[in-house]
């Protein structure tokens, strides 16, 4: 491999010139769900790197160039994965011999153009040297040679196809989780799933959004019901109090009122006189 001097100086003095856009225009939906599908995959490699903490650039529709003076050779992947880069790096296109960087992933979107996507487009990302190409039709139905999804994973033998399927979902064994298609007509999305079968699909960040102020609101509801609740125990147990307090004084003043009717009973008896003893008969002489 080459020195990073030894680099600098052949690109210096490469005069050729490699574009950085494609000449063919992707359609609205193409671009769409390639904008989206990048977003998620950044988040879902994000929420699986915190604790590892390496690099990982996501981009889209960048053109790689793997033979010097050949721009011919090059492929613009609609969405790819670059391990080892930091997400704040910015270049016009990527040139192997320059920076020695291939995608570990690459997911390509079929266009207009089927022979390209079908056939070119793979034998460019195993001479590229990508680890796992995902090729995805939108339109797959408008012919039975054409299928949904197609995975070419790299082997002893070169990238080959290891996977075809209609089915609405496939396994990226690279990002460790399937893309999922929901919606269809121009509605239509491929979305990032987890779970053992994909059930759970990652959300968006609007979703996101939603979700944490969805969680917010239920938190300030429960925290009010807690509140509601702390106060109508307070007033039960004032209102206990009370009535305690309501007994405690009318115990009392039964009490004071016994003391004084019993205090009373001793004074009248006290002033009523004595009744005068009555003389004992006598007893006959025998």
């Amino acid at each position: 491999m080459q020195s990073g001097a030894a680099r600098k100086a052949l690109a210096a003095a490469d005069p050729t010139v490699y574009p950085v856009e494609d000449d063919v225009g992707e359609g609205s939906l193409q671009r769409f769900i390639s904008e989206l599908l990048r977003a998620l995959i950044e988040r879902w490699l994000d929420s699986r790197s915190k604790s590892r903490r390496k690099p990982v650039f996501v981009g889209a529709d960048q053109f790689f160039y793997w033979e010097q003076y050949n721009p011919i050779e090059g492929i613009a992947p609609d969405v790819y994965v670059l391990p080892g880069v930091d997400r704040s790096t910015r270049v016009g296109a990527w040139k192997v011999w320059e920076t020695g960087l291939v995608p570990s992933f690459a997911f390509e979107i079929v266009s207009r153009d089927i022979d390209k996507d079908y056939i070119n487009s793979p034998a460019k990302y195993a001479r590229l040297g990508v680890e796992e190409l995902v090729v995805f039709d939108p339109d797959y139905q408008e012919s039975r040679s054409r299928v949904r999804w197609q995975i070419f994973r790299r082997t002893k033998r070169g990238l080959l196809r290891v996977e075809s399927t209609d089915a609405d979902r496939i396994r990226s064994r690279v990002l460790g989780c399937h893309l999922r298609v929901v919606g269809e007509g121009g509605e239509m999305r491929v979305r990032v799933a987890y779970g053992a079968n994909g059930e759970t699909l990652l959300p968006t960040d609007a979703e996101a959004l939603e979700q944490a102020e969805a969680e917010r609101q239920r938190a300030e509801d429960e925290r009010q019901r807690a509140e509601d609740e702390r106060q109508r125990a307070e007033a039960e147990r004032q209102r206990a109090e009370g009535e305690r307090q309501r007994l405690a004084e009318a115990l009392e003043a039964e009490r004071r009122a016994r003391e004084a009717l019993e205090a009373e009973l001793a004074r009248l008896q006290g002033l009523q006189p004595e009744s005068p003893r009555r003389p004992r008969p006598r007893k006959a002489k025998r």
